[in-house]
């Protein structure tokens, strides 16, 4: 009989070797959890799991979710609602040392709470401020850095498709993840803030004083941006109160985007095929993730390297709080190299029971393990979001965006230590409104 451990093992070391091969993380993890389980306990069982897994996938209400969001935030960048928050933005901080950078993390962070993806938040603001800044005499490094560093807030506030992801994964409630992101994700704020001050102090030539805005000015764009409080407070006000579903305010979301997009005639039949390819492109490559995920979990379970990595971290007798650090330095890496939801759906099989065992509440470990994976999107060598700003700004060389980076990922590991040690900032909102 063939040694479940050993394959399971043999199995991990194939998939990591797939791709290093550039193959898919869903297509690599799918193929390890066939041939791993058919190793186990037969190929015809094994094989059952390309139907099953697929048809749960379909048919999951939960994952619907992830399109309908995905769809708002292509419709609602469309209707020009992100050119509208970074004018929002500019007109209240451009008037500070380095305030178009302050406008830039606001409308960064706007922009996340609607579309839901980090990836996309920076795409979107490195053609709308990166032109800004550079026109006025801002450091290209510093502000290549803020657009790739405020790109991650997609990740942490909320809806984010991520944590959407840890949710359907781990079996916890959305709307409790989402609750437990909010402090968390103004944190993330307040904390570039602070970076951007520092730095434009220690070195003013980065960053010049921009002209003030009038009151008058400013009560116009913020009239403009009506568009984006309706379509903000219709979708999380209608989550938090308890009128919609996680689901349903979703697609609520998805259709009042397309309906400002089309009273203020930006939609054409060109654009709107384009966000419909955007979203499945992206929706079906999520799915094909969460498939091989599900594929390689039941052959982890099979294989017992799950109870086996637990049981081995369990026997170094190390104190929790120090193999929670431990765990955090081996994300920082493997976001690095990785793609982030890869390096989050490939370790949760491992990583969730180990944690959840220690004590710690699941919620809590959602947000900071979506907090160390969304500091990987920006940490050398990689940093995807560093990367999608090199190809949409290929003048510019990635020594200097990942210079640019580099007070936001100081930020970002403060951040990070004070959610660790101060569990309640994660876990008080969800607490106080009943939903723990």
């Amino acid at each position: 009989m063939t040694d479940p451990f050993l394959v399971g093992s043999l199995g991990l070391l194939a998939m990591f070797a797939l791709i290093i091969l550039q193959v898919p993380v869903g297509v690599a993890m799918g193929i390890v959890g066939v041939i791993g389980t058919g190793l186990i306990i037969g190929f015809g069982p094994a094989l059952s799991l390309l139907g099953t897994e697929p048809s749960a996938a379909m048919a999951s209400e939960g994952l619907a979710v992830v399109a309908m969001f995905l769809l708002m935030g292509n419709l609602a960048n469309v209707g020009g609602l992100s050119s509208e928050l970074y004018k929002l933005a500019q007109v209240y901080l451009g008037h500070l040392r380095g305030g178009l950078i302050f406008a830039t993390i606001g409308a960064c962070a706007g922009f996340g709470a609607v579309c839901g993806s980090s990836v996309a938040t920076a795409a979107t603001m490195v053609k709308i401020a990166m032109p800004e800044m550079v026109q006025r005499g801002y450091s290209r490094s510093l502000a290549a850095g803020s657009i790739a560093s405020g790109g991650t807030l997609g990740m942490i506030i909320p809806p984010s498709v991520v944590m959407i992801l840890y949710a359907i994964l781990t079996e916890n409630s959305i709307i409790t993840l989402f609750l437990a992101a909010i402090i968390p994700g103004l944190l993330a704020v307040v904390f570039y803030f602070f970076a951007v001050a520092i730095t434009v102090r220690l070195y003013p030539e980065t960053a010049p004083v921009g002209p003030r805005s009038t009151w008058t000015e400013r009560r116009q764009v913020t009239k403009q941006n009506w568009a984006v409080l309706l379509l903000a407070v219709a979708v999380s006000g209608g989550i938090y109160s308890g009128i919609f579903t996680v689901t349903e305010a979703a697609s609520v979301g998805a259709t009042i985007a397309l309906g400002l997009a089309l009273l203020r005639r930006r939609l054409t039949v060109g654009s709107f095929l384009s966000c419909l390819g955007d979203t499945a492109a992206n929706t079906g490559l999520i799915f094909v993730i969460i498939i091989g995920a599900s594929v390689f979990s039941y052959f982890a379970t099979l294989s017992g390297l799950p109870m086996a990595a637990v049981a081995w971290i369990e026997g170094l007798g190390l104190p929790d709080l120090l193999v929670i650090f431990c765990l955090l330095g081996f994300y920082l890496v493997l976001g690095s190299i990785f793609d982030t939801i890869a390096a989050m759906v490939l370790t949760l099989p491992f990583v969730y029971p180990l944690v959840v065992g220690m004590g710690y509440d699941p919620v809590w470990w959602g947000v900071v393990n979506v907090v160390v994976i969304e500091l990987g999107m920006i940490t050398p060598p990689i940093g995807i979001n560093v990367f999608v700003l090199h190809a949409m700004a290929d003048d510019l060389p990635l020594g200097k965006i990942f210079r640019g980076v580099i007070p936001f990922i100081f930020a970002d590991l403060a951040r990070l230590i004070l959610l660790v040690f101060i569990p309640g900032l994660s876990l008080w909102l969800p607490g106080a409104l009943g939903w723990l």
